[in-house]
């Protein structure tokens, strides 16, 4: 029987599609039932309905707003928000729209904090900053990658770390390794002398050492011993 997959899968699916069949994974990790399956898809969809109610939640927050509200409550609704941007590039389905909401409350929220510091110069570079940190932010969770590695609960468990990172395309694995700081990466190149490479013919194996090179040489940009 053919395995029934989702069109637009969230994070619990996507993940077992990553090891499904992919000889960069351990041999039982690759093997899939529809049961495992079904689950996954029902866990994604209990997320997606949980998340739709969180968000009315904080739309309806942010519409209440007065206009003298207090700062840290203006700042806090802002970084629930943005939280929930992040949240949304995991779930199942088309999220556009309710990213493309949350994007037009932020904006207003960042006008009413604009509007706030008056003349002080500081806090303009310091708002200038954080958007351009913010846009960037939000382009990089574009990559499902990024998005389920930078989640606190993400699916990807540690000793999956390097054949998920290794078997990705080459734009999810680029935007992927930036998130890594020297320590990081130090770590992950220990995890490949005990879980090397498997000695085997094959793109996907070519590719797997060529992204190992790829991640050296970002090490050693970074000065990484």
């Amino acid at each position: 029987m053919s395995l029934l997959f989702s069109e637009r899968p969230g994070r619990h699916e996507r993940h077992l599609l990553r090891k499904h069949e992919n000889p960069l994974f351990p041999e039982a990790a690759r093997q899939l039932t529809q049961a495992q399956l079904r689950e996954a898809q029902r866990r994604d969809h209990e997320e997606l309905v949980a998340y739709i109610g969180y968000l009315r939640g904080l739309v309806g927050e942010a519409v209440a707003l007065g206009p003298h509200e207090q700062s840290d409550v203006i700042l806090g609704l802002k970084e629930r928000l943005d939280q929930a941007y992040e949240t949304a590039c995991r779930l199942a389905d088309d999220q556009t729209p309710n990213k493309e909401a949350i994007k037009k409350l932020v904006e207003v929220i960042m006008r009413s904090v604009w509007k706030g510091s008056g003349n002080d110069s500081l806090a303009h570079q310091e708002l200038e900053q954080e958007e351009i940190a913010r846009r960037a932010h939000y382009e990089l969770l574009e990559s499902p990658l990024v998005a389920d590695l930078l989640d606190p609960e993400s699916p990807i468990a540690q000793d999956e770390l390097l054949p998920a990172l290794l078997s990705a395309d080459q734009a999810e694995f680029e935007a992927a390794v930036t998130l890594f700081d020297p320590v990081q990466l130090k770590a992950l190149l220990t995890q490949a002398v005990s879980q090397p490479i498997p000695d085997a013919s094959g793109e996907i194996f070519e590719q797997g050492v060529a992204r190992m090179e790829q991640i050296k040489a970002r090490a050693k940009s970074l000065q990484v011993e």
